[in-house]
């Protein structure tokens, strides 16, 4: 009986909960601040190939625990919408061959997310990799939008 009390303490303490108060099964090492973003300055600044998109919707926050000493690594998952001659030059210059079902965001991030099809691709990705920050990117051409799952200091 206490065995099964230590395990779901630590199955407890495995998720995270976002400021909403949901918690987020996606990757439970993302804590969230809660807030759905629409500014896109901080996300301009850090990815080049976004600054002429049409809107942005984002959420980012911190890997593992703020209390904890060193250095911070940040995450950001957004849905960017583009015009739709940007979605043919992103394909044609990196040519996104893989298909995903739909890409794995934090709860808050859920309902953004365009119908897909989503193709993304190792080239793709490099081009979104910027300074200290690394990128898995999926363009979902049906709605001339991409989504961003980025990881960076």
């Amino acid at each position: 009986m206490g065995m099964v009390a230590v395990l779901c303490v630590i199955a407890a303490a495995s998720c995270q909960i976002l400021g909403d108060g949901r918690v987020d099964d996606v990757e439970e090492k993302k804590l969230g601040y809660g807030a759905l973003r629409t500014d896109s300055e901080p996300l301009t600044q850090r990815f080049a190939m976004l600054r002429s998109a049409r809107a942005v919707r984002w959420m980012s926050g911190l890997y593992g625990q703020p209390r904890n000493p060193g250095p911070s690594t940040y995450w950001i998952d957004a849905v960017v919408t583009l015009n739709s001659d940007q979605v043919v030059e992103l394909s044609r210059a990196h040519g996104p061959t893989t298909r995903v079902k739909r890409p794995k965001v934090v709860y808050g991030m859920r309902e953004q997310l365009p119908a897909g099809p989503f193709r993304g691709g190792p080239a793709l990705n490099a081009a979104f990799t910027q300074g200290s920050w690394t990128a898995r990117v999926y363009l979902a051409p049906n709605s001339n939008q991409l989504v961003l799952l980025a990881t960076g200091t």
